[in-house]
């Protein structure tokens, strides 16, 4: 674990800018490659962007930090509903 958060530490912002995160994501999760066909993607982004919204104005975080609050968010709900 400590050589994947050193990894993590030290990868400059444009080159994590340049990685195609869901591909490469989707050899491990192969539901990454296929969603977009099946699912109404703009219906979710529109709430999305608007959660996003709220956390920028109610807390003042960058677009950047809201995004990374969100997904922290939506990650401890999944593992907390594996566990119920």
């Amino acid at each position: 674990m400590e050589k994947i958060e050193s990894i993590i530490k030290n990868t400059k912002e444009e080159n994590v800018d340049k990685v195609n995160w869901t591909k490469a994501w989707s050899s491990k999760y192969p539901i990454l490659k296929t969603y977009q066909k099946e699912v109404n993607i703009e219906k979710y982004a529109q709430e999305l962007r608007k959660i996003l919204k709220d956390l920028q104005d109610e807390y003042g975080y960058s677009n950047l930090d809201s995004m990374l609050v969100l997904k922290d968010i939506l990650y401890h709900e999944y593992k907390n509903s594996k566990r119920g």
